[in-house]
């Protein structure tokens, strides 16, 4: 794991947010390619000086891994959602939580949800913090007498390797880079590759349902999950390692999407592979976005089964300056460990031409090592992926609201459904923030019977109102969705942001049904209360 100082306020590491003249040239950029003007560039308020609350309750003596330390507060209080990084940049700390937990074992894990149980501690696990819908974040709830933030990331090893089955027992704290490393060691992979993979923890995966590496096939971490243990406060929650089982409701798929709310999850037998030999890639442009859909659609539906194959609509391709001529691009991908690739890529070729694509550059094989992805557009978009982030740090120092929202629905309603969100949710940014305004799309994953669309929305903020323009625009997005049959949520969970919406997509009697497993795991309600109910 890295040993650079991470932000206390934003994004990533610290180092990675550039100074002030840098800033100011990337916001003539932005200013150049949106036509959107911005302001600054702004500083943040230095660790030293921000404002944080002291703390309610005192740190038990018993439990030497706890503390009270003020600046390890500070970096457990928010997750990296727009709204946190406005916070945390204007150095507003009052929400952080009273204590830290630092486990090694599940014993000391086990121990403070004991002691807080009796001490009336609400208690929020928290693996990477990179949570975009305040699923870390725990203000103080009425009855209690204050607020944990259990970091997990003590708990960071693959503890074992079943080679005949493919799979790895892997603890939940281990971060990407941490939990591969290991892996890599036995000639193996988890191939689970969410954007916050540098920092993001297995166990946080797993509590949100993360989206992986995979564009179709095994999208989600709950496909690579085998069997899932959890401390609980009314005990251990433990379920067999199985290929399938039709064995009532699965615990598994319970637990998956918990959220912290019905226990800590501590490790998982994981589905792992070996690691890719072979690799082909390939871009296209389209003249028309629905083109590119329809090609995406098929794709999907082919059986073909690529690893990669993303849409980016003009807005979102000349946004990352991977085509600026107004057309719309794919970005196809295939990998295995097993075979070439080539047949698979011609047949993907030939449909995506079908329906108007047309191959922008070489069609890129590669073996054993080699890379296919680190020059032409399907560099320019994957260098970009992992910058993204970082320039919301930037765009909040410059005046500028920028965030994202996921989706899926099937592919009958993705029509209306994109041409209501463009309608409304530039309505909203226009109502609360005036023109020029930022609206573009992209799937990042796609299935048969549908796709999951992800849209950036960049807006000029005012000082002082940033958080209320954001939830206005926030507002006018959900709305859409739930009116349109689409889920809240693809792979970026509940936590209290959703919570509202995932009410109403919900049935009813579900509310009812996890309110009383809830009290069945968590008599005293404290994990994380506040998120899914």
């Amino acid at each position: 794991m890295s040993e650079r100082e991470a932000s206390h306020w934003g994004w990533g590491h610290a180092d990675q947010f550039p100074k002030r003249e840098a800033r100011k040239a990337l916001g003539d950029q932005v200013g150049n390619l949106l036509g959107l003007p911005v302001s600054g560039p702004h500083d943040p308020v230095p660790l030293a000086e921000v404002r944080v609350g002291e703390p309610r309750v005192d740190a038990p003596a018993a439990l030497p891994f706890v503390n009270a330390e003020r600046e390890d507060r500070v970096r457990h209080t928010y997750g990296r959602a727009y709204p946190d990084v406005v916070r945390g940049f204007g150095g507003d700390f009052t929400a952080a939580p009273d204590l830290v937990a630092h486990p090694s074992t599940e014993t000391e894990v086990d121990q403070v949800l004991d002691w807080a149980q009796g001490a009336q501690v609400a208690v929020v696990p928290y693996g990477g913090g990179t949570s975009v819908v305040r699923g870390v974040e725990c203000p103080l709830p009425d009855g209690f007498r204050g607020t944990l933030s259990l970091d997990l990331r003590g708990l960071d090893r693959v503890l074992e390797v079943e080679p005949s089955s493919l799979t790895a027992r892997i603890q939940a704290g281990a971060t990407g880079p941490r939990l591969e490393a290991q892996l890599a060691e036995h000639g193996l992979t988890l191939r689970c590759f969410p954007q916050s993979f540098e920092f993001s923890t297995l166990g946080g995966w797993l509590a949100t349902r993360a989206g992986g590496h995979f564009a179709t096939g095994y999208t989600h971490v709950d496909d690579l999950t085998a069997s899932i243990r959890a401390l609980t406060p009314r005990g251990p929650w433990e379920s067999r390692r199985l290929p399938g089982s039709g064995a009532g409701p699965s615990p598994d798929r319970l637990m998956l999407g918990s959220e912290g709310a019905l226990g800590v999850i501590t490790e998982a037998w994981m589905r792992v592979r070996p690691r890719p030999r072979y690799r082909a890639s390939a871009s296209l442009r389209f003249a028309e976005f629905r083109d590119a859909v329809a090609a995406c659609r098929a794709l999907a539906q082919s059986g073909l089964f690529p690893s990669n194959c993303r849409v980016l609509d003009p807005r979102e391709a000349k946004l990352n300056m991977v085509a600026v001529d107004g057309s719309s691009v794919l970005l196809l991908g295939f990998e295995s460990a097993d075979h070439p690739l080539h047949a698979w890529m011609d047949r993907a070729l030939e449909l995506a031409r079908d329906h108007g694509g047309t191959v922008a550059g070489a069609v890129k094989h590669a073996e054993a090592g080699e890379k296919t992805g680190e020059s032409g557009q399907a560099g320019t978009w994957k260098n970009a992926f992992v910058q993204m982030p970082y320039l919301l740090n930037v765009l909040v120092s410059l005046g500028v609201i920028a965030d994202t929202f996921e989706t899926a629905c099937p592919w009958d309603r993705f029509d209306d459904l994109h041409a209501a969100l463009v309608k409304n949710v530039r309505g909203a940014m226009k109502a609360v923030a005036g023109s020029p305004c930022h609206l573009s799309c992209r799937f990042t994953h796609v299935y048969p019977d549908g796709p999951a669309p992800y849209y950036t929305f960049i807006a000029k903020a005012r000082p002082g109102a940033e958080v209320e323009q954001w939830a206005a625009i926030k507002q006018a997005a959900s709305e859409t969705l739930m009116a349109h049959g689409a889920t809240i949520t693809h792979h970026h969970a509940v936590g209290r942001t959703h919570r509202p919406w995932y009410r109403e997509q919900r049935p009813a009697p579900m509310g009812d049904a996890l309110r009383a497993l809830k009290g069945a795991l968590d008599p005293a309600g404290i994990l994380n209360p506040g998120v899914l109910l």
